[in-house]
């Protein structure tokens, strides 16, 4: 496999941590993961969106800015490869969904500052889950701040995503979670790896 850096993004409950473990277990790779635990508004978040928005964002972005420039800058992606399950650039994206035209200016403007300071990755891997599988999930893995997300916002995350992918000349590898079981079929997961040897030209590529 070329790729060093591989990141692995998606909606709410697409599976994303859950396949970014996998694919380090399996690659013997660092594992970069997002700590949403840590973000302490994110429950007030849920009860009062738009009170604890525009902080919520805030604090995600200097988070992951700070966990993405520390373990990249300490790893040589030449000879090791890195796995993470969030895109620095969906700090951006909730943001545009979250907050205020008024906040959502001054926070692409502190965006626009931090981006050009990380290392971007070799490849995306986007779980194109649709609703009723993402609800399914949620209720599974049964975090309570999140039992109360509305389709409706869901809905929103997953346009906002694709309209981005759609505008900028990611390479990525499109996972139709309807058809890819990663992690109910061995199989699946064999299909996942085979395609990680195919060098993608930028644009999306389904699987």
């Amino acid at each position: 496999m070329n790729y060093r850096f591989i990141t692995i993004e998606g909606n709410i409950g697409a599976g994303k941590t859950t396949l970014a473990h996998m694919l380090a277990e399996h690659y013997r790779a660092k594992l970069i993961l997002e700590e949403f635990a840590d973000n302490p508004f994110l429950p007030k978040f849920y009860e009062k969106p738009q009170q604890y928005a525009f902080p919520l964002e805030l604090f995600f972005m200097a988070e992951r800015y700070k966990q993405l420039k520390d373990m990249l800058q300490t790893q040589d992606l030449f000879s090791e490869v890195v796995i993470s399950d969030y895109l620095f650039v969906k700090s951006l994206l909730f943001a545009k969904i979250n907050l205020s035209e008024d906040e959502y200016n001054l926070y692409q403007k502190l965006f626009e500052i931090i981006n050009p300071q990380l290392v971007q990755p070799d490849l995306l891997i986007f779980l194109n889950a649709p609703v009723p599988q993402l609800q399914k999930n949620i209720k599974k893995r049964n975090r309570s701040y999140e039992q109360q997300i509305e389709d409706a916002y869901l809905q929103r995350v997953h346009n906002m995503y694709i309209q981005y992918l759609k505008q900028h000349s990611v390479r990525t590898l499109m996972i139709d979670t309807t058809k890819i079981d990663f992690l109910g079929a061995p199989a699946h997961f064999r299909q996942i790896l085979q395609a990680l040897e195919t060098d993608y030209a930028p644009g999306i590529h389904w699987l």
